[in-house]
């Protein structure tokens, strides 16, 4: 049985593509027991982050997609921790925008597995919302972790720059849908979903994609 549990942290900034920026409110998830924690997307606020981690180890921070609004607090987290940051290598164009001075530590890949608190995250490659998307998937603990591949509702934004529609229902046609369906889907922004929830309506995002 896995001694890991999720802990949750909502903090707020600013979204900036193409131009444009938006106020938006984010999901920075931690994983792990009292010894040590993986931080996924860690967002706008290093300090409240930190707070969360409360003294505990830092096995890594996760980057779901290189966003500015999921990498902005990256970089001080792991100088705070120690810990390395991980990110797919085809999201690298959209980290050099946020951190051109400073690269990822290491790269993740498809199938790679991250593990704390003897827990598996395993690491979906899930593009579409971004080129370098993933997504990790703990089965020990039914929960997926989406960044903005899959929300409640829908699918992540794909109208802008580096991001392509078709992409991302196929990523979430192939590599999510088939998971147990109920799976807890927990995202980047917004409420929670389960995969049961979301997977009847695969068809009308394609017909509204369309």
């Amino acid at each position: 049985m896995s001694g890991a549990r999720v802990d949750h942290t909502l903090t707020s900034g600013v979204f900036t593509l193409d131009g444009g920026s938006w106020e938006v409110e984010n999901n920075v998830w931690l994983i792990g027991d009292d010894d040590e924690v993986v931080v996924v997307d860690a967002a706008h606020d290093a300090g409240a982050i930190l707070a969360a981690v409360d003294g505990r180890r830092v096995v890594a921070v996760v980057c779901t997609h290189a966003h500015n609004d999921h990498v902005n607090a990256a970089v001080e987290v792991a100088g705070a921790t120690g810990a390395p940051v991980l990110l797919h290598p085809d999201d690298r164009v959209l980290w050099d925008m946020t951190h051109p001075d400073r690269a990822p530590d290491g790269a993740l890949s498809d199938g790679q597995s991250v593990k704390v608190a003897e827990t598996e995250l395993t690491v979906l490659h899930t593009p579409g919302h971004a080129p370098g998307a993933v997504c990790l998937y703990a089965p020990e603990l039914g929960v997926l972790f989406s960044g903005d591949t899959l929300f409640q509702g829908g699918p992540g934004a794909t109208g802008r720059s580096y991001s392509d529609f078709p992409t991302i229902i196929e990523s979430i046609r192939d590599r999510l849908l088939t998971l147990p369906p109920e799976t807890e889907v927990h995202t980047g922004h917004g409420g929670s979903t389960t995969i049961g929830a979301e997977a009847p309506h695969l068809e009308e995002w394609i017909d509204r994609g369309h």
